[in-house]
């Protein structure tokens, strides 16, 4: 499909730049796929659109502090870099700017326990980076690190916790799975009360997901891979409540990403972990998720795309035109939609 066709006017001003307190005191639209109907409500209202039976798919990982700063070792040149994927103990995928002079070899200090030698470079802008550090790796990053907002978010963010989901366990993520930032603790106990099943499943998100397509067609967009895990329990309850028929949530992209990368042909879903590079956009039929609850995305992402494969392309322009004139607050620290 060609790129522009989803496209969509967003004045700048609905972009959000900080989180709403509390959480889930956002703003929610609800879309119903069926009747075509938009209901304007608050994320705690979500309660009157579950069913006892249903399942709610979250994903529990975890934003690390993943931007830091320092100096070329030598010359003393300021550098920004971002991590994206560990490969093991010492080495991870990483973007620096300015990136021209990270060269195999290159040398940086972040700190005076922190430094780390460029080792591969990689397709778009990407290096591989090996560390080498005096005490533990991770005590290190909570201490110089800074959360990795998106570049549309100018605000500086003042409590870190704030860019993770309250049920957040599992390091490794460089972006937030948005969608989930809207639950507080009292209400995951609320909907758990209702009867509702809580099932969580692993996606450690990367850059990709919010980057714009810049080609043309649909076909020739090369999709980003990020590392994903579901355990052998999630995998027999989701089956289970296929075979049951009851429905199954996806709380965000990112699980429905790792839902739909774990159902096989035959429905069946998996356990085990994997990479997955699914790029889903109309038409595609999915395997698993029967409903969604996401946030607004990006003109022209993958997100947007993979949201409009659910709900039809033209509906979905409707509803965000929709949700910019009743001005709804966009993108990771925006207002939720519940598409049922």
């Amino acid at each position: 499909m060609k790129t522009a066709l989803f496209d969509y006017y967003l004045p700048e001003e609905l972009i959000a730049q900080t989180p709403v307190e509390p959480r889930d005191h956002s703003r929610l639209l609800v879309y119903n796929r069926q009747t075509k109907e938009i209901l304007h409500k608050h994320f705690y209202d979500i309660v009157d659109f579950l069913k006892p039976d249903d399942i709610l798919v979250v994903n529990n990982t975890k934003v690390i502090p993943a931007r830091l700063y320092g100096e070329r070792e030598g010359t003393h040149g300021k550098v920004e870099l971002l991590l994206l994927k560990r490969r093991d103990l010492a080495h991870w995928d990483v973007i620096l700017k300015p990136g021209k002079t990270a060269r195999i070899g290159t040398v940086y200090n972040f700190s005076d326990k922190l430094k780390g030698t460029i080792t591969e470079i990689g397709e778009d802008g990407q290096r591989t980076i090996k560390f080498s550090f005096d005490g533990v790796f991770e005590n290190i990053l909570s201490e110089i690190g800074q959360m990795p907002l998106p570049p549309y978010i100018k605000e500086k963010l003042k409590d870190k916790s704030r860019y993770n989901t309250v049920y957040s366990k599992v390091d490794g993520s460089a972006a937030a799975p948005t969608a989930g930032l809207h639950f507080t603790k009292p209400l995951l106990e609320k909907i758990k009360g209702m009867g509702v099943t809580i099932a969580e499943v692993l996606l450690h998100v990367g850059l990709g997901t919010f980057r714009p397509v810049k080609v043309d067609d649909t076909d020739e967009h090369a999709m980003h891979s990020e590392y994903y895990e579901v355990t052998q329990e999630t995998a027999d309850l989701l089956n289970n409540a296929k075979k049951t028929g009851r429905r199954i949530i996806a709380v965000g992209t990112t699980s429905v990403r790792v839902l739909e990368s774990a159902t096989d042909d035959d429905g069946v879903i998996h356990a085990g972990h994997d990479n997955t590079n699914i790029f889903i956009y109309p038409p595609y039929k999915f395997k698993t998720v029967d409903a969604l609850i996401t946030n607004f995305h990006l003109p022209k992402s993958t997100l947007l795309m993979l949201v409009s494969a659910f709900a039809d392309r033209e509906e979905m322009l409707r509803v965000y035109e929709t949700a910019v004139n009743e001005k709804y607050r966009f993108f990771s620290f925006g207002d939720a939609t519940f598409i049922i």
